[in-house]
């Protein structure tokens, strides 16, 4: 999280308060920054702007909207490449301290970064997220509509770690705002004010937890057309895992994997 999102009208601020528990932000580590700010402007059409954190720090644009952070401290901090997201939390000391409890890590934080707090975590089985406690972007709805689709979390137990995350980011809870949490069709469906903002998934109710997954969140940006985005990956050094006329599978030159969903399909 990055003090750009800082609002420019006190008086319509949207805080991590009245929206906690849903997604509110994503960010990448990167090795090289040129090269991941041209490969995601070929492929997601994104501009860039330099963030106030300092130099190692980009936010994507889209259209204008800030839809995405991009360190380029992978190397500085040893940190592994990857897409994040982050989650609106009320109180990020409390929810830190309650992922502690249920067997999750806290690898940074909580730290200040006006206008908030956040911490990157990891759930118990490995999958790493982030948490934001402050304030959102002015234009909140915007930012959703241009942001990512969803995210989705792919792990060995969809219900333990719905679990997880219900109890440390307070979904399903009787506070007003909070998310509501559903299973449909094999997934754990995660609806922030009526909308899908995240899912949970491990495969068929009946099957056994897979221990040869790797548990991690998956970033869907939605695109146009996915066939162009795919040919554009190709040509800027990305690869393509899977690809259907609706969704694809991607991998940027620097290892960070990704989603690319139809907005028709969708």
């Amino acid at each position: 999280m990055n003090s750009d999102m800082k609002s420019r009208d006190a008086e319509t601020v949207v805080s991590s308060h009245s929206v906690f528990g849903a997604p509110c932000w994503v960010s990448l580590t990167s090795r090289d920054l040129p090269a991941t700010e041209n490969f995601y402007a070929a492929v997601l059409g994104w501009r860039w702007r330099t963030a106030k954190l300092g130099d190692h720090f980009r936010i994507a644009l889209a259209d204008g909207v800030p839809v995405a952070g991009i360190a380029g401290v992978a190397n500085l901090w040893q940190m592994a490449v990857a897409w994040t997201p982050y989650f609106a939390v009320s109180d990020a000391d409390a929810a830190a301290g309650r992922a502690r409890e249920r067997g999750g890590t806290v690898a940074v934080g909580p730290l200040s970064f006006p206008p908030g707090r956040a911490a990157l975590l990891a759930d118990r089985h490995g999958a790493s997220f982030g948490i934001w406690e402050g304030a959102l972007f002015t234009d909140w709805e915007t930012w959703r509509k241009a942001a990512p689709a969803f995210i989705r979390l792919h792990t060995r137990d969809a219900f333990d770690a719905a679990i997880f995350y219900g109890e440390v980011l307070e979904w399903a809870t009787e506070k007003p705002g909070c998310c509501e949490v559903r299973y449909e069709a094999n997934e754990v469906v995660l609806r922030s004010e009526g909308e899908v903002v995240a899912r949970i998934t491990s495969g068929a109710l009946e099957a056994a937890p897979d221990p040869t997954i790797r548990p991690h969140w998956q970033v869907h940006f939605l695109v146009s057309d996915v066939s162009t985005c795919v040919e554009a990956a190709q040509h800027h050094g990305g690869t393509v895992l899977s690809h259907d006329a609706n969704e694809a599978v991607l991998r940027d030159p620097d290892g960070a994997q990704f989603t690319i969903t139809s907005r028709r399909g969708r």
